[in-house]
């Protein structure tokens, strides 16, 4: 049955015209040109040109990289965009909803606010999964979005692959997987899924693994209609030159990346066993991601004593059940054996 990605879309987006530049087309078929069409400056540097709008090379870098269809990516400045975009052009402010489910990431709340579209919250069950019943019973036919992200913020843990893809299966609108973890994660991606699951969107990003927070790129994979959908209502030039030129970069230096994802991953393990040896943390929450979610005694009291120390870590205690919690991201070694060593001295 063919696939209509319409329904998902707000209606009176359908028929946007999107902002073209005059030479797409023949940068699109490769060709040499002289460029007077948009007042750049002439003098040659890095930068003095417009980025490709719909960076073609980046992203077929990415295709080969993810394993899927050149036509399925959209890239964005960092994976916030991707947010914003899916619910500013598939919800209607007023009627439509996404639902998030307590313990999250907090932008999407915040951008389904800013867009005047109502949330639903189905929070996850005491051991931090999903609660796939609640979630279903709760949906509606106006339910347009759910978000899940896995390796989960600020809990760190992944969910059941066999309830994302229930949840996949059943609810009645689109289901993001936010894989902002991935290269940490000890589940696969559910990018391949998306060859039988039209209604599935999976981003990932460079800011974590990729070491390129700073430069803001993410990544969506989604069937090739919303492809399409997303690059008409994108800003003409939302990736920069030296973003594209530096992921580029980036992308051939992966056994560089692995090799630190694999110091991270052992270093984790190491903050894992020092924590059990520090009284006032009374747990260590299993994690899949490059951080470690703990339960102490009193958080705002060792957060306020991490930071006399020069240690700036992440309180989530107002999270739904998450109270006394800190979120720590994993270090440099040295940085590491720093925090070990200030945590041991606290009293």
């Amino acid at each position: 049955m063919k696939f209509d990605y319409k329904k998902y879309i707000r209606s009176h987006l359908l028929s946007l015209i999107p902002y073209q530049s005059a030479r797409e087309e023949f940068e699109a078929e490769g060709r040499s040109m002289i460029l007077m069409d948009a007042n750049e400056n002439p003098f040659e540097s890095d930068v003095n040109r417009y980025p490709d709008p719909m960076q073609r090379e980046l992203k077929k870098e990415i295709a080969q990289w993810r394993g899927v269809d050149e036509n399925q990516i959209y890239l964005c400045n960092g994976s916030d965009e991707f947010i914003s975009n899916v619910i500013m052009g598939c919800c209607e402010p007023g009627r439509d909803s996404i639902m998030i489910l307590p313990p999250t990431f907090g932008m999407y709340k915040v951008s389904a606010k800013t867009y005047g579209v109502r949330i639903k919250e189905v929070p996850l069950t005491k051991s931090f999964q999903l609660d796939v019943d609640s979630i279903l019973k709760t949906a509606d036919e106006n339910s347009k979005i759910i978000f899940i992200p896995t390796p989960n913020n600020p809990t760190g843990n992944n969910f059941n692959l066999e309830a994302i893809e229930l949840l996949i299966q059943r609810f009645p609108g689109i289901v993001v997987v936010d894989e902002a973890y991935a290269e940490f994660s000890s589940n696969s991606s559910v990018i391949p899924w998306l060859l039988k699951y039209p209604n599935l969107m999976v981003c990932q990003t460079f800011s974590k693994a990729q070491g390129m927070a700073g430069a803001r790129l993410g990544m969506a994979f989604a069937h090739r209609d919303f492809i399409n959908f997303f690059n008409r209502i994108k800003a003409p030039y939302n990736i920069n030159s030296l973003t594209i030129n530096f992921a580029l970069k980036r992308l051939k230096e992966q056994d560089g990346v692995n090799t630190q994802v694999d110091l991270l991953l052992k270093e984790r393990k190491r903050l894992e066993e020092a924590f059990t040896e520090i009284s006032f943390i009374k747990k260590c929450f299993p994690s899949d991601a490059n951080f470690l979610m703990v339960r102490l005694d009193n958080s705002n009291l060792r957060y306020d004593q991490l930071l006399e120390n020069g240690i700036v870590v992440r309180n989530p205690s107002k999270n739904l059940n998450c109270e006394n919690t800190l979120r720590i991201s994993v270090g440099l070694p040295e940085e590491n054996n720093r925090l070990i060593e200030v945590l041991q001295s606290l009293s």
